[in-house]
């Protein structure tokens, strides 16, 4: 990511909804940025720090809400800790969300539904306000992050088969550039570069560190 100045000012909705209107930070076009069916980009993802690994076509679509949260204090951002037991990503963080099925009609109504399906918060409580690029992971996905704000108090059901924690991280913290690290690991025989966030006792990394590289950069964007 770029090292830009930290942001000082308040982040509030109308500051995050011109943010997230200025569209790609990384130029792709309307298309690519607002249509889940679109032909997918490749400007984005798990390749960026690792040139060369962009994965084979056709990929599988997905959507993510980016849930923030508007309290008086502050905003936050909502994330979960998936159970131990699942087979895909066990006991990481991630933003709610799963794969675009042909009922859901767009990314946000699969962003909703399952944000609602892992942690009980009625789609009627989220305000979408826009999306962030589509971002491409090393096994084939095309998530596509949309952004909603809640207001609280928030009245949450998890899922305990998916869903191990609900936890919120204050939104100042994602503005801070000094927060973002790179980390690298060997897998499947490579070394591979990747984004951290720890905060506290939680490592935020991969893809959805990478998204909030972009709701970082968009933000910082002028």
């Amino acid at each position: 990511m770029n090292d830009k100045a930290v942001i000082r000012s308040p982040m509030t909705r109308e500051r995050l909804c011109r943010c997230l209107a200025n569209g790609s930070s990384r130029g792709s076009s309307e298309s690519e940025g607002q249509n889940p069916s679109a032909a997918p980009s490749l400007r984005r993802g798990d390749h960026d720090l690792n040139p060369g690994t962009e994965p084979s076509a056709p990929l599988t679509p997905a959507a993510v809400l980016v849930p923030v949260i508007d309290h008086a204090k502050g905003m936050t951002v909502l994330f979960t800790r998936r159970t131990e037991h699942l087979l895909h990503h066990g006991g990481q963080i991630s933003f709610p969300g799963g794969h675009i099925e042909k009922d859901d009609g767009d990314a946000e109504q699969t962003a909703l539904r399952e944000t609602e399906e892992e942690v009980g918060l009625d789609r009627r409580r989220v305000d979408i306000i826009g999306r962030l690029d589509n971002y491409t992971t090393g096994t084939g996905f095309r998530i596509t992050p949309v952004v909603g704000v809640v207001e609280p108090p928030l009245d949450l059901d998890p899922d305990p088969y998916e869903v191990a924690e609900v936890f919120e991280v204050p939104m100042d913290f994602f503005l801070e550039p000094a927060n973002y690290q790179r980390h690298n690991q060997v897998f499947e025989g490579r070394r591979r570069e990747y984004y951290a966030i720890p905060y506290g006792g939680y490592y935020i990394w991969g893809a959805t560190a990478g998204m909030l590289v972009n709701l970082y950069e968009r933000i910082s964007s002028p």
